[in-house]
């Protein structure tokens, strides 16, 4: 097994952060990380399990874990275990801090293989980002 490595991303999106932290657990949303999945079973409560299905790259690829921490407005934090994982249970930490009229939002993902696949996270958590930035009509930041 290779030794774990830790990615994050991060993103000014122009909403308050009570909107994103709201858009981030309604999978019936564009823009949320659920939302386009072939199939979301979601229990937004502490030790609330998730599961979600999607279409990548011409195959289904399953999502499970359990939120661990939910702090509205601030901090949602959940374990990931996918294929992409090996296996592996990881956590993801989502904060998100107030700016004026607009939340700084920062993806920590820890616990990820050292692979390729687990190095497409910062990918997978960007476009994530991006989308939440569109669902907002946020420009690039």
């Amino acid at each position: 097994m290779t030794t774990p490595i830790e990615i994050s991303v991060s993103r000014i999106i122009s909403a308050r952060p009570e909107q994103v932290y709201d858009l981030w657990l309604d999978p019936k949303s564009a823009g949320s990380p659920w939302f386009g999945a072939e199939r979301v079973i979601l229990n937004p409560v502490v030790d609330g399990l998730y599961y979600f299905a999607v279409q990548h790259e011409g195959r289904t690829w399953a999502h499970y874990g359990r939120f661990l921490r939910l702090d509205r407005p601030r901090v949602i934090e959940q374990t990931w275990m996918s294929e992409a994982t090996g296996g592996r249970e990881s956590t993801l930490t989502a904060t998100f801090e107030p700016g004026g009229d607009c939340a700084r939002v920062t993806l920590r993902h820890t616990n990820l293989p050292d692979d390729v696949l687990g190095r497409q996270h910062e990918e997978g958590w960007t476009f994530v980002l991006g989308a939440i930035a569109d669902r907002f009509g946020s420009r690039a930041r």
